[in-house]
C-alpha cells in the first residue's frame, strides 16, 4: 500500500509538474506576445516623436528666416524715419533760431526733442534760447535723459 501510494504521488507529482511547465510556459507566451505589442507601439510613437521633431526644427527654421525679414524692414524703416527727421532738422537749422523755437514750442515733447538731437548743438542751442523757460528746461531734461 505504501508503495502504491508513493507511485500515486509520483504520478500527482509528475502531473503536476507538467501542468506547471505548460502553465509557465503560456504566461511566457502571453508575456512575450504583450512585450511584442508594446514594443510595436514604441517603435509607432518613435516613429510619430520624429516626424514631429522634423515639423518643429522646419519651423524653427522659417521662424528664424521670418524673424530676420521682419528686423530689415523695421531697420528700412527707421532708416527712413531718420532721413525724414535729419530733412526736418534741416528745415529747422535754416529758419531763424525765433521762428524755429516757436514752431517746436507747438510739438509735442518726444519729437521736439527728435528734432533738436538730430541738429547741430550749436543751432539746437539757439533755438532752445529763444524758447519760453518751461519748454526749454523740459525739453532739456529729456534730451539729458536720451544722453546718458
Amino acid at each position: 500500500m505504501i508503495k502504491t501510494m508513493v507511485v500515486i504521488l509520483g504520478l500527482l507529482m509528475i502531473t503536476f509538474n507538467a501542468y506547471a511547465k505548460e502553465d509557465i510556459a503560456n504566461k511566457i507566451k502571453q508575456q512575450s506576445k504583450e512585450l511584442e505589442k508594446k514594443e510595436e507601439i514604441i517603435k509607432k510613437e518613435t516613429v510619430r516623436l520624429q516626424s514631429l521633431k522634423k515639423e518643429v526644427e522646419e519651423d524653427i527654421v522659417k521662424y528664424t528666416e521670418l524673424l530676420k525679414q521682419i528686423e530689415k524692414s523695421l531697420k528700412q524703416a527707421e532708416a527712413k524715419g531718420n532721413k525724414r527727421l535729419k530733412h526736418v532738422a534741416k528745415a529747422y537749422e535754416a529758419m531763424q533760431p525765433d521762428d524755429a523755437a516757436a514752431r517746436l514750442s507747438g510739438l509735442d515733447d518726444k519729437t521736439a526733442v527728435q528734432i533738436l538731437l538730430k541738429m547741430s548743438s550749436k543751432k539746437a542751442g539757439l533755438i532752445i534760447g529763444n524758447m519760453k523757460t518751461t519748454k526749454a528746461t523740459t525739453l532739456t531734461k529729456q534730451i539729458a535723459k536720451l544722453k546718458k
